[in-house]
């Protein structure tokens, strides 16, 4: 299940995400699987495509406007906690130059307006405006230059406005279905209960795998989520169904990993906050470190072996 970002291929986008899992299996000395998970034996693969569904063609001049009108407060709470985990990462690495281009973001921030609706002191764009200066800034603290995937804030803000608008269980269709609902029904279709399922889900589709697994009738025997922003507490984990937050009662296996350079993910205290199912299921957290740029990308986390190791066991059983 992918996140956040624009049109997919899904068919191109299955190839090279097997191709990097089979990348990570050989790392974690499962060479022996490479040519079954390209080839398609050793699991029977689908690519759960939704990203269609985020297509407003109402609102494509400025779909990150209208995801702020929508929910300014979430967005706003998301980017303050951003903005709180770089701090302490900086002071965690006595960085005084990271914490300062910190502080400066956390100063460009917009002052809530309450009720979501848009201050009339500030004028219609101008949250937007904002909080994309304040990504912009954060963009620049050397490690993120160097990690991140999107060109400016506003590209940024953009992809974060596609996690507020799931979680705003908005956006209905002509027989009134909300996004959410459309886009957990999306990447369930397809799926065979009578047959054990591996979920491998990153970015916002972790979110919207922890939701659509709670009334999963099958097995799933692993869950892996990649720089998930369930970790983001108040802006996300409390607003995710149900509530409080529990894993999946079909889920028999949970791990979730994270980029200490990826920018989506705060520090991954989702264990602490997340209730176990009756199986006494709890994810368990492993730290991954990514050479080069696009940290947050699938791709990166796919090739690690410490993923791509336990994925390959499971398929094998």
């Amino acid at each position: 299940m992918h996140g956040i970002g624009a049109l997919r291929n899904a068919e191109q986008e299955r190839r090279t995400w097997l191709e990097s899992l089979a990348c990570g299996a050989r790392r974690a000395g499962h060479s022996d699987s490479v040519s079954g998970l390209t080839r398609g034996w050793l699991a029977d693969v689908r690519f759960a495509d939704y990203s269609d569904l985020f297509l407003d063609r109402e609102r494509q001049g400025d779909a990150v406007g209208a995801s702020l009108d929508a929910d300014e407060a979430f967005l706003l709470n998301l980017v303050e906690k951003l903005i709180d985990e770089l701090a302490h990462q900086a002071r965690e690495r006595n960085d005084p130059l990271m914490l300062q281009v910190v502080e400066d973001a956390r100063q460009q921030l917009p002052e809530p307006t309450g009720g979501g609706a848009t201050d009339q002191r500030q004028g219609v764009g101008e949250p937007v405006r904002l909080l994309a200066g304040v990504l912009t800034t954060l963009l620049q603290i050397p490690g993120l230059r160097r990690a991140a995937q999107w060109a400016s804030g506003r590209s940024l803000l953009g992809q974060l406005a596609q996690v507020g608008r799931y979680l705003g269980r908005g956006e209905p269709d002509a027989a009134g279905r909300p996004l959410d609902a459309r886009v957990r029904e999306r990447v369930l279709r397809g799926m065979e209960p009578g047959r054990p399922l591996v979920v491998v889900a990153h970015s916002l589709g972790t979110v919207v795998a922890f939701e659509a697994l709670q009334r999963y009738a099958g097995p799933v025997r692993l869950l892996v989520t990649l720089g998930s922003p369930l970790a983001t507490a108040t802006a996300v984990l409390q607003r995710v169904r149900p509530r409080p937050a529990r894993t999946p009662e079909p889920v028999e296996r949970w791990l979730n990993f994270w980029d200490r350079d990826d920018i989506v993910v705060c520090r991954p205290r989702v264990r602490r906050w997340m209730l176990p199912n009756r199986a006494g299921v709890l994810p368990v957290t492993d730290r991954v470190d990514s050479d080069g740029i696009w940290v947050h990308t699938a791709t990166k986390y796919l090739r690690q072996p410490a993923l791509a190791g336990p994925v390959v066991e499971a398929l094998k059983r």
